[in-house]
């Protein structure tokens, strides 16, 4: 925009230069002095915007009216041009109110001055306003919906980052509680081998065998640890069979038998929601195989009237406490699996946990479908 007012002035002042005989008069000085002006902004590198911004879109518009008047028939044409240019500087770095003064400034000029041939300039200054008006309106529109994106994309941002925190957090509770806790006890047990052996090698064989099958069931767990935390293998067209699948997994890393009931149609859950909702069955059956102790697990898929049924039955320990708790209580008591809850919440999804101690466990998420 300074560049092209520098040409414009230049333009306008060696126009003059041809056409008048008095060079050094008042609209040649009124020439020179803004062609220097526009030369200073563009050195300066200065942005038009604020009091500053305002004082030149001033200065525009009192030099356009200056060419309109003392220019004649013959710098018409500049006066013309030259307001489309004040006309899209203050779209560019201003708004509708600005965009409307240039306009409602220049047409009052125009009608003032009947003696002066301004019919061409007041026809492009209406039909140029109105446009350029227009274009205005739509730029702030443009702009708070840009405002308000910004405000969801960083919105979503922190939600992501608080997801990855909590994702962080409990993996590095799982690794602590599982796979270093074993590690930890091979350690320990290792020391005692060493001792044994020494004393009494038949004592030693012995404990050898328990390391053996300790091993054996770290490995196990060492791999369901790792399943979990691999990226949800997602069929948004059949969440069903990707279910099934995850179940049918678990039966073979853990050992426990499941049982997978299901209806045969599709659930109709967005795709937005199936990884979400796949993790939380992947989550429930790792913490079934990691504290439950159980020798099996039901898993059933139901589509209801508006919403997905998910529910996970085992017979293991259960949990400490007993009772069946709905997601708002299990917070208000900080009862249950953190990661479970959280996900219920991001699904805007009902959850039921039934703790029978001795006899199992009761899992029931009701997903909303939208």
């Amino acid at each position: 925009m300074a560049g092209a007012r520098v040409a414009l002035a230049a333009v306008a002042l060696g126009w003059f230069l041809l056409a008048q005989t008095a060079v050094f008069s008042a609209s040649f000085c009124v020439q020179a002095l803004y062609l220097v002006c526009a030369v200073v902004l563009v050195v300066k590198a200065r942005t038009p915007r604020g009091v500053f911004g305002l004082l030149a879109l001033i200065a525009d518009i009192v030099y356009l009216l200056a060419s309109a008047a003392y220019g004649g028939e013959r710098l018409l044409w500049f006066s013309s041009v030259f307001l489309l240019y004040v006309l899209s500087e203050a779209l560019v770095f201003f708004g509708v109110t600005e965009v409307a003064l240039v306009s409602a400034v220049a047409a009052a000029f125009c009608l003032s001055l009947p003696s002066l041939p301004l019919d061409p300039l007041l026809r492009t200054i209406v039909v140029g306003g109105v446009l350029a008006c227009g274009a205005a309106i739509y730029k702030r529109r443009m702009t708070t919906l840009l405002a308000t994106l910004e405000a969801r994309a960083a919105e979503a941002r922190e939600e992501a980052d608080k997801a990855r925190e909590a994702e962080r957090q409990r993996i590095a509770s799982d690794f602590h509680d599982g796979p270093l806790q074993s590690f930890i006890s091979l350690q320990m047990r290792l020391e005692i081998l060493k001792k044994l052996l020494e004393r009494d090698f038949e004592a030693g064989m012995e404990e050898l065998l328990g390391l053996q099958s300790l091993a054996v069931a770290q490995i196990r767990d060492l791999r369901m640890f790792l399943n979990a935390m691999r990226p949800v293998d997602v069929d948004g067209a059949n969440f069903v069979a990707t279910a099934r699948r995850t179940a049918e997994s678990f039966q073979k890393e853990s050992g426990i038998p499941v049982t997978f009931i299901s209806s045969s149609g599709p659930v109709g859950l967005p795709p937005e929601m199936t990884a979400e909702a796949l993790q939380m069955i992947r989550e429930a059956l790792h913490n079934v195989q990691k504290h439950a102790a159980a020798t099996r697990v039901a898993v059933s898929l139901e589509k209801a009237a508006n919403g997905l049924e998910i529910s996970i039955e085992d017979n293991g320990h259960g949990f400490a406490f007993s009772g069946s708790y709905s997601l708002e209580e299990l917070e208000l008591l900080r009862l249950g699996p953190a990661s479970l809850k959280r996900r219920a919440r991001s699904l805007n999804a009902d959850m039921q946990l039934e703790s029978r101690p001795g006899r199992g466990t009761g899992l029931k998420v009701r997903i909303p479908l939208q």
